[in-house]
């Protein structure tokens, strides 16, 4: 649902658990032949990609390096959960890749040991990406990432054999969590499952509208009126059973009650990685889905909670030839290349032209999901907390609103908590 998505590693692990689609190989785009002024090794990371998407990269590296012989590429895959303190640890010993794929919630606590890209990234090498997608990669107007994938917009998904029962209607599916509360109380009323398995983290706040930090990101700005009307009208609905009593639980990969299992009726905001989940581990429940467009942020358009990205340390020896592979691993053939074999979504302009999603039909769910998802990308806003510390303090946040849910302090102390707890991390 909208549960801490800026946990680090999350997005990334969650989108890695598809196979490869037989028959599905990289494309690339060739380079001139005489345009050759870089050498020596790149080192290249990777999250957690060599079980499954080994084929695809490799076939990469390989075209890359007939193309650019005084070029050899030495990748390294890194397991999700040791990414930020691999490349910590690099970091602090000099001894760092050239090439580094960055979970774009961890930007900001690299940037210091980060080289800044404008010299080789110039208007043109960007202009086949998304704005939207990079600008948020800039920090003191000095661009230090470059966009690569994403989990796209998010898409809502229903049981349609229980939310039925409830009166929901697939044409005027719920466009607020408001709307999508009053759904899950009135489907457990009337059903006895539990609605859905939201509860109001920062993302749900941001949705209703409430800023999280100041202008100048040094203290915590959503200890407000309205963020208390927000947790107090999930707690309305955890206590009516509307969210399920294990939306609460730490292990946000594992909820007790989720759609996967059966034990909730939907999910109003979710992305096409989870559905993916869904179609492999719980066939059952993925031909009883109904994919819609999901709630709505108060602005009408969509949050997108994090992006993968690469970077180059400052320490890097190679950051021409490293700048040239990024170029090229990020184009939009080989962006479009790895779309169809996993379910994410590129931040190249040309790759959503493809007719493999402009021309997306069906009633199969996931055909479904593409046409909900190619419809909200230029709605998409990718809007990170921006400071060196986002994971933290979104989990800082989790904790007292469990808190608040579980009846051991009120909304208002619950908000006073996590304020204290981002102002002295910020301090």
């Amino acid at each position: 649902m909208t549960r801490c998505a800026l946990t680090i590693g999350a997005l990334a692990l969650s989108l890695f658990t598809a196979g490869c689609v037989a028959g599905t190989s990289p494309q690339t785009a060739a380079a001139p032949a005489d345009d050759q002024p870089f050498e020596g090794e790149v080192e290249f990371w990777t999250i957690n990609l060599k079980k499954n998407y080994s084929d695809y990269i490799t076939g990469l590296i390989a075209q890359y390096e007939k193309e650019h012989p005084k070029v050899s590429i030495k990748w390294v895959d890194v397991p999700g959960q040791e990414s930020a303190t691999k490349l910590l640890a690099a970091v602090a010993s000099g001894d760092v890749p050239d090439a580094v794929n960055v979970n774009s919630v961890e930007l900001g606590r690299f940037v210091p040991s980060l080289e800044p890209l404008d010299a080789y990234f110039g208007q043109k090498e960007l202009a086949d990406f998304q704005p939207n997608l990079v600008e948020p990669m800039r920090m003191d107007g000095k661009l230090y990432a470059v966009p690569w994938y994403n989990g796209g917009s998010p898409v809502a998904m229903y049981r349609k054999s229980v939310v039925s029962k409830a009166g929901f209607d697939e044409k005027a599916p719920p466009t607020s969590f408001a709307e999508a509360l009053a759904l899950a109380d009135k489907v457990y009323e009337k059903t006895k499952v539990n609605g859905t398995n939201a509860i109001p983290d920062h993302t749900a706040l941001r949705y209703h509208g409430v800023s999280l930090l100041t202008d100048d990101k040094k203290k915590a700005a959503f200890n407000t009126p309205e963020a208390i009307a927000v947790l107090e009208t999930f707690k309305k609905s955890y206590d009516k059973h509307g969210i399920a009593p294990g939306a609460i639980s730490k292990d946000i990969r594992n909820l007790p009650q989720s759609l996967e299992n059966g034990q909730v009726a939907f999910k109003p905001m979710a992305n096409a990685a989870e559905l993916l989940n869904i179609q492999k581990n719980a066939p059952d429940v993925y031909k009883d889905l109904v994919i819609t467009e999901p709630v709505k942020m108060n602005t009408g358009g969509y949050l997108l909670l994090a992006q993968q990205a690469f970077s180059i340390p400052k320490a890097s020896t190679h950051k021409k030839a490293a700048a040239e592979f990024i170029k090229f691993f990020t184009n939009g053939v080989n962006q479009l290349a790895f779309c169809k074999i996993v379910p994410i979504y590129p931040s190249t302009v040309s790759s959503t032209k493809d007719p493999f999603f402009t021309e997306a039909a069906g009633d199969d769910p996931m055909a479904a999901a593409r046409q909900v998802i190619v419809k909200g990308l230029p709605q998409l806003q990718y809007l990170p907390l921006g400071t060196s510390k986002d994971a933290e303090l979104a989990e800082y946040l989790m904790e007292e609103v469990r808190a608040f849910l579980q009846g051991s302090q009120s909304a208002e102390e619950a908000l006073d908590a996590a304020e204290k707890r981002w102002n002295d991390a910020l301090a």
